[in-house]
């Protein structure tokens, strides 16, 4: 029987953070390398882990979240390797190097809690949904894990005048320095009596990318209040 799960065993560590799979994160904790997590992303650890839920320095910056939907973080601290999950999503890890990225509260899994971050208001799309769209930006040197329903696709908008439409409920993060403005359309399930017939993409331009989702779901859906 040990020899049919070898195939399935943790690969040597390689880097701070790294996939197990599609579905699973693999973290190389380190003393004074603290980790903030999503509540209840943990499956399995090895070594030394101490959790903190609701740590106050994410307590101070959600704070200001005005619309509840902020992401509930716990503080990793310790030694060994961490192993987290959420509910067999695709997890997408990132490098950031002196970058930063906007991400959907509901697409982040874990970043190194030394790394810059805060939330933020869209303020292009208040005029499409009430307040704005709320994300969460995180920058300098560090790692980012991501979930993503499905396996996603990575769109580089390129720089140039071309803008990149996408569904809000399909975006999971983008650069920050892109510019974003909202797009009314009509949406065709009002032919059949779904929805007031209006709906609205997010246009991109500027050089950087989008991370886009496959699944459309409302409960996976970026959470804009009107």
């Amino acid at each position: 029987m040990t020899q049919q799960l070898a195939g399935h065993a943790p690969a040597p560590v390689t880097a701070r953070m790294e996939n197990h799979g599609n579905h699973m994160l693999k973290v190389a904790m380190q003393t004074g390398n603290d980790l903030l997590a999503r509540v209840g992303s943990m499956v399995a650890y090895e070594g030394f882990v101490q959790y903190e839920p609701n740590p106050p320095a994410v307590r101070q910056i959600a704070k200001d979240w005005m619309t509840g939907e902020g992401a509930p973080l716990m503080k990793c601290s310790g030694d060994g390797l961490l192993y987290l999950s959420d509910y067999g999503a695709n997890v997408v890890v990132i490098n950031l190097n002196g970058d930063g990225i906007s991400v959907n509260a509901t697409n982040l899994l874990a970043f190194d809690a030394h790394l810059t971050w805060g939330v933020e208001r869209v303020k292009s799309l208040a005029k499409f949904a009430g307040q704005g769209l709320w994300n969460t930006r995180i920058s300098g040197q560090g790692w980012v894990a991501l979930t993503s329903r499905g396996k996603p696709i990575v769109v580089d908008c390129g720089g140039g005048e071309d803008e990149t439409y996408v569904d809000p409920d399909a975006l999971v993060a983008w650069s920050p320095n892109l510019k974003v403005k909202g797009k009314r359309s009509f949406r065709a399930q009002s032919l059949i009596g779904r929805g007031s017939g209006e709906a609205y993409q997010m246009a991109f331009s500027g050089q950087g990318i989008v991370v886009v989702q496959p699944s459309e779901d409302s409960t996976d859906r970026l959470r804009v209040r009107g």
